[in-house]
């Protein structure tokens, strides 16, 4: 998973998740990156970058609530178990929160059902995987 953090969701925002998702994954030329119609998504510089880490792109239909459940399902996560928990003084202590939340809990230690009740990081590392399979 790739994150970016900012005030304002900008091609430059989005770019900034691309580049980190494409450096700490394993990608192949079937890799899929999907994204609604929003302008930082359909912007020259983020087509240009997915281009260039050789992904696939691929936008929803235009109205349609039901491409992008993965990463609602994220944000809702994220807004019960962090988000409503306490007040945020600074940007920048809400930004260390939501990203140990996304790197240490949500990746490493949260099961989902959608994963076979995997964490994220199992599935995508098969050995993790098959070590899990054969201590349950």
């Amino acid at each position: 998973m790739g994150w970016a953090i900012d005030r304002r969701c900008e091609s430059i925002l989005v770019n900034d998740a691309l580049s980190m998702a494409a450096r700490t994954r394993i990608t192949s030329p079937s890799t899929v990156i999907h994204s609604d119609h929003g302008s930082q998504f359909t912007s020259w510089a983020f087509s240009q970058n997915v281009r260039r880490y050789g992904l696939l792109d691929s936008m929803g239909t235009v109205g349609d609530c039901y491409d992008n459940s993965p990463t609602e399902s994220f944000w809702g996560s994220m807004q019960i178990e962090l988000l409503n928990r306490q007040r945020w003084t600074t940007v920048v202590e809400l930004s260390v929160a939501m990203a140990d939340y996304t790197e240490n809990f949500f990746n490493l230690s949260r099961r989902h059902s959608s994963l076979s009740y995997f964490t994220p990081e199992e599935f995508e590392n098969p050995q993790l995987s098959e070590t899990q399979a054969s201590l349950a």
